[in-house]
């Protein structure tokens, strides 16, 4: 019998039921029914497909990317039909065939990474599923993404390959597809190596964990298992993978530079910038090495101190500006927000209008940069608003984020900070209306 899951999964799932049954976050587990139709179905991919073909045709740039195979090998020769043939006239019904004629193949797989800037549906509705994994489980450091595999493929066009992130794999259908899972051990024991397995690989399927994912299930998918889908009939799967960074790579790239960075000095007169002696040609170069090296520990010694410092500022960047991107991956590119902040027309911001936050996206702080006030964020952009020195108070950000309708008062700061939030995609605006009584007032 199935387990009955709230909508969305709430603090008790994710400290009891999930890591019970996932022994404790590090074995497969398939979750059956969690994911309601409401919250995803296979035309809202369609439909992020059709706006890459849209934004294709209109020259404009977006992160989404779309590969299409056929069985195991990717066929970029096919891709430009795929974003410029007529466009096929239905749901999935006609999509499939669509694909067939296009492809000159029976079977095939549509793959697209970064959906969620492409779909505002699944964009809020696994959006709903990944704030309440963040509440109750997580931030991902790296934010997630939405990875659309579409297709009757007889198996994945990677092979059965390894996942290197937790990840979720959500199931739209229509129909039912099989997939299989091997710890990297038992995988490795019997392959010989982490290799990817392409063609033939029944035997391998033979030993492995199998589930059958249904429409509404979602696959907990740890990170470093082996896995591959098959089907013989068409269905859409939506892959959720959670980002993390090592923290020793974070360091690496940010943090340690941007305190080193904060040692460079100020001016001319400042000793770090005093230019260096000529260099004694007797001596050669090791003079010159043990000199640097005396320098760089000096350094190195006085950016240790001021690591803590980097280490705050860039966790809070990093946080808010996930936070407000509803969890998901902060990327360039962002067809949907770029449309978003295009629909927003700063004219219609006036008293009596009303704004809402488009779903899953938050307004979030950070201090700014002289420490003296906090800085709005929304949907990953910082906006150069400050709370309350523009208008814009905590009780407002509080309604919004609560996912409150607001009627904007006549408060000329306040709506010129609307006007500026427009621009960042994360708005929806509903214009006053204008009404018989409103004329003859």
């Amino acid at each position: 019998m199935d387990t009955a899951y709230t909508w969305p999964p709430d603090q008790a799932f994710w400290t009891n039921t999930f890591p019970g049954h996932t022994t404790g976050r590090t074995t497969p587990f398939l979750f059956k029914g969690i994911i309601p139709a409401t919250a995803a179905d296979p035309d809202d991919v369609l439909a992020g497909f059709g706006a890459i073909r849209r934004a294709y045709a209109a020259g404009t740039d977006f992160k989404a990317h779309a590969r299409v195979y056929v069985g195991e090998d990717r066929r970029d020769d096919l891709l430009p039909q795929a974003l410029t043939a007529p466009s096929w006239n239905g749901g999935v019904d006609a999509f499939v065939p669509w694909m067939q004629d296009l492809a000159d193949a029976e079977r095939f797989s549509l793959v697209i990474n970064n959906l969620e800037t492409v779909s505002p549906a699944l964009a809020a509705g696994l959006g709903t599923f990944l704030k309440s994994l963040i509440d109750g489980w997580g931030l991902p450091l790296g934010g997630a993404e939405l990875v659309a595999f579409a297709g009757n493929y007889a198996g994945t066009a990677f092979g059965i390959h390894e996942g290197y992130e937790d990840a979720f794999l959500v199931h739209l259908g229509p129909n039912a597809k099989n997939f299989y899972c091997w710890p990297a051990e038992q995988y490795e024991k019997l392959t010989g190596s982490k290799q990817p397995t392409y063609g033939d690989y029944q035997a391998l399927l033979e030993q492995a964990e199998h589930f059958l994912l249904e429409p509404g299930d979602a696959l907990f998918l740890p990170r470093r298992v082996f896995h591959v889908g098959t089907q013989d009939t068409f269905s859409v799967s939506v892959a959720m993978p959670l980002y993390t960074y090592p923290y020793a790579q974070l360091l690496q790239s940010r943090i340690i530079p941007d305190a080193l960075a904060s040692l460079s000095g100020d001016g001319p007169d400042d000793p770090l910038n005093e230019p260096s002696e000529l260099a004694n040609t007797a001596a050669g170069p090791d003079a010159l090495a043990q000199h640097l090296a005396a320098v760089g520990r000096e350094l190195l010694r006085a950016a240790a101190d001021r690591v803590p410092a980097a280490a705050r500022e860039h966790a809070e960047q990093r946080w808010s500006t996930l936070r407000s991107n509803g969890g998901w991956e902060l990327v360039e590119g962002d067809l949907a927000r770029q449309e978003a902040a295009e629909a927003f027309d700063p004219h219609q911001v006036t008293p009596g209008a009303k704004i809402a936050l488009i779903a899953p996206y938050r307004v979030t702080t950070v201090l700014s940069a002289d420490g003296d006030s906090q800085e709005v964020l929304l949907r990953g952009y910082q906006t150069g608003i400050t709370l309350d020195g523009t208008g814009l108070d905590l009780d407002i950000v509080t309604q919004l984020n609560a996912g409150t309708t607001v009627t904007l008062p006549d408060n000329g700061q306040l709506l010129a900070a609307v006007r500026d939030l427009g621009a960042t995609g994360g708005i929806h605006l509903t214009a006053r209306s204008t009404t018989t009584e409103d004329t003859a007032s």
